[in-house]
């Protein structure tokens, strides 16, 4: 059996697999839905990114699972690519979904094009959070109005540190066995630094016609990808 601990992006919390977990349970699997630090039911809990990557490794050991499949989502990529190396043998696959992906040194807003300083300035003018969007940002992804509207009222600001912190990798990501979803309504080809990775015979791609956010557009579909990556 394997099991999923599955980790939404930015602003989102566990709730975000409740479409997803039923299809992974109905086929034999475990599902593990995780809120990180200062989301959603844990909002108020002070984090950083290494705070994350400790959220993800201690829901592994802690209920001590075996045959683990990390699944991280847009934000979510960089501490559970980070989580994935420092749980051992535990680790069977790793899902990435449109996700970011962590480069050793580098922050989750080291990849935008001004270095981050929208971001930055942004968390600084909120409090030390990334604030919500408005409906808008969910236009042209696939997603019904009721499903937006879902997503605006689950969604708590995000904890700014998260993103401006460095990841710190002990390998290089490409020896992970991996699978990285890319949802063509959020764009037809990876990022350069997913590319890159994608080169690597432990890694291959799979797209999915949505948007950004196929857990709440493609549940079914999504659950379907994560069973094959799994080999079940």
């Amino acid at each position: 059996m394997a099991n999923f601990v599955l980790v939404a992006g930015a602003r989102l919390g566990a709730w975000a697999w409740d479409e997803v977990a039923p299809y992974l349970r109905a086929a034999g699997q475990g599902a593990h839905p995780l809120t990180l630090s200062g989301l959603a039911d844990k909002r108020g809990v002070p984090a950083g990114q290494q705070t994350h990557v400790q959220d993800i490794v201690d829901e592994v050991e802690g209920q001590d699972l075996r045959d683990v499949v990390l699944v991280g989502h847009s934000y979510s990529g960089i501490p559970v690519g980070q989580a994935a190396e420092r749980i051992g043998d535990r680790l069977a696959h790793v899902v990435f979904v449109d996700s970011s992906v962590p480069a050793d040194g580098e922050a989750f807003v080291s990849a935008w094009p001004d270095g981050g300083a929208m971001v930055k300035a942004s968390i600084a003018e909120n409090g030390g959070f990334w604030p919500l969007v408005p409906a808008a940002h969910y236009d042209g992804h696939g997603l019904t109005d009721e499903q937006i509207a879902r997503i605006l009222s689950g969604s708590t600001p995000h904890p700014g540190a998260t993103l401006t912190e460095p990841a710190v990798l002990a390998r290089p990501l490409d020896e992970l066995p991996a699978t990285y979803i890319q949802c063509l309504l959020a764009g037809a080809e990876p990022s350069d630094d997913v590319a890159k990775l994608l080169t690597s015979k432990h890694w291959r791609l799979v797209e999915m016609d949505t948007g950004h956010w196929p857990m709440f557009s493609q549940p079914r579909e999504l659950a379907q990808i994560f069973l094959e990556a799994a080999g079940e």
